[in-house]
């Protein structure tokens, strides 16, 4: 049986398992289309419902656009508290290199889970208006104050630094998640320890320029 657009009629779902079955085909869609080239009806059509149907969740395609790129925020914010809550693996207060290394196994990891659909983070084509722009880049945000928090206690840079550094290695870790991705020449964990290695060099290189004569030597031994 049909409806009235001629589509077949879906399968009967509970609210939330049809809201997540149409999230997962928007989040595919869109991914692979991009938030321009994907109608409403596309999504429709894939999903098997009908419009009023499809509005009675999302009033807007931008409305489901944005709740696809939440949905994925989510992911990635949830790997990097997980990364995070488990440094360091030995026990002891975490230092700015284990802070590091989680930050970038997380978005390694997530994106190499993610497939394409991590595009709609990392390479969103909606991001003139500045409230979408805030909420395509909300977890790369959580990140890069994860990162501040940890350069602060091991650096001693300002707060304006700190940021400025921890968005600086934020986006390294995303440009070699999403380069590994696509070109898999090198493997999920030595790409981690490699990422790791080139930034705590750098962020070592702070530790021991700012700290008095003779201080520092730990932390710049660390990143050898």
């Amino acid at each position: 049986m049909s409806d009235p657009q001629g589509r077949p009629r879906a399968v009967r779902m509970a609210a939330g398992a049809r809201r997540a079955q149409v999230l997962e085909i928007a989040q595919d869609l869109f991914a692979r289309e991009g938030f321009h080239h994907v109608s409403m009806d596309d999504i429709a059509d894939a999903a098997e419902v009908s419009k009023p149907v499809l509005y009675r969740h999302f009033p807007s395609k931008l409305d489901l656009y944005l709740a696809v790129v939440d949905h994925r925020g989510e992911a990635l914010v949830a790997r990097i508290d997980a990364a995070l809550a488990g440094v360091p693996a030995g026990g002891g207060p975490p230092t700015g290199r284990d802070v590091v290394r989680a930050i970038v196994r997380a978005y390694v990891e997530f994106v190499e889970q993610a497939g394409e659909s991590f595009s709609l983070l990392f390479e969103s084509d909606v991001t003139r208006d500045s409230d979408v722009r805030l909420r395509v880049e909300h977890a790369s945000a959580e990140a890069a104050r994860a990162i501040c928090r940890g350069l602060q206690g091991v650096a001693g840079l300002p707060d304006a630094e700190a940021r400025l550094a921890g968005a600086a290695l934020v986006g390294m870790a995303q440009v070699a998640a999403t380069t590994r991705y696509r070109t898999r020449d090198v493997a999920v964990d030595a790409a981690v320890e490699l990422v790791t290695d080139l930034s705590w060099r750098g962020v070592a290189g702070l530790v021991r320029d700012r700290a008095a004569p003779g201080a520092g030597s730990e932390e710049d031994a660390g990143a050898r």
